[in-house]
């Protein structure tokens, strides 16, 4: 199980941290920065989730293979083929951000339900909920402010509400179908919701003039 949820955790460290490099690569930024913000999305809703928990150090800090994941998974997309080819193309750029912020967002809000109830005997519901959630969509948020735009959560599809209803299904189902069933119900959840709201472009409500 510890491996399942470690390959888990790489995968969605990965997908985040391509997708902060893929935004610095958009925006122009040189290596550092490219680095900094891929290290900075796939870290920063973990950080998050840890000083809530009471977690500190965060893990992060701790066991240095996600920093060095989402740091390698950055310097490869820097490479110029890779670069280029992504900067080029609009249509790919923008697949591969719903993709990637889909997955990421998917296994980092199952992952904080997780560590939520690892930390704690009987984790109320909206405990369990609200670290899914900020674990799934914080490092994001940091990623658009360092970026400079206005936070995806706040003007892109369905996107908190995905991360949200995700997390509500992984931890209802955590007692009565098992670790895995919930896990693996709660991030395809999310994933499902990305993908559905990205084809049809479903939106919340804006305030109109």
């Amino acid at each position: 199980m510890e491996t399942f949820i470690l390959i888990l955790e790489l995968a969605g460290t990965m997908a985040f941290a391509a997708s902060g490099a893929i935004t610095a690569l958009k925006k122009g930024m040189d290596l550092f920065g490219v680095c900094i913000l891929g290290l900075t999305t796939a870290a920063g809703g973990g950080v998050i989730r840890d000083v809530i928990l009471g977690n500190t150090p965060p893990a992060t800090f701790l066991n240095p293979i996600y920093a060095s994941v989402a740091l390698v998974t950055s310097l490869v997309l820097f490479l110029p083929r890779i670069r280029h080819l992504l900067m080029r193309d609009q249509r790919l750029y923008d697949l591969s951000m719903l993709i990637l912020d889909s997955l990421g967002l998917g296994i980092f809000t199952v992952v904080g339900i997780r560590i939520a109830w690892r930390s704690m005997a009987e984790p109320p519901l909206f405990l369990l909920v609200f670290v899914g959630v900020v674990t799934g969509v914080g490092g994001g948020v940091l990623r658009d402010v360092m970026a400079g735009d206005t936070p995806y959560i706040f003007v892109k599809h369905i996107y908190a509400c995905a991360s949200l209803s995700g997390a509500l299904a992984c931890a209802m189902l955590w007692r009565p179908a098992g670790e895995v069933a919930a896990i693996l119900t709660g991030a395809g959840v999310v994933v499902l919701i990305r993908f559905l709201s990205a084809h049809y472009r479903w939106n919340l409500p804006r305030a109109q003039d």
